[in-house]
């Protein structure tokens, strides 16, 4: 996997909200949250981007790190 950076909106906890990530020198522009959902220790978002792909993007809390996947429609 490659570089991966992601905005998100915090409020009574980090990690609340992806509003966009970079990812391998790419900005990506997130349109809609699809699903969320929270498994222990990560939170888990299905997110569409502005030019229509589709991602998984984890947040492990423990290891306070981001990983991402592209998801193939």
């Amino acid at each position: 996997m490659g570089n991966l950076k992601v905005n998100c909106y915090s409020g009574h906890t980090y990690a609340e909200q992806p509003r966009s990530f970079e990812w391998d020198g790419i900005e990506y522009e997130i349109k809609e949250i699809e699903k969320a959902w929270q498994e222990p220790g990560e939170r888990h978002f299905q997110v569409r981007t502005k030019d229509n792909k589709l991602f998984q993007l984890c947040y492990n809390e423990t290891q306070k790190q981001w990983s991402l996947i592209e998801l193939v429609c």
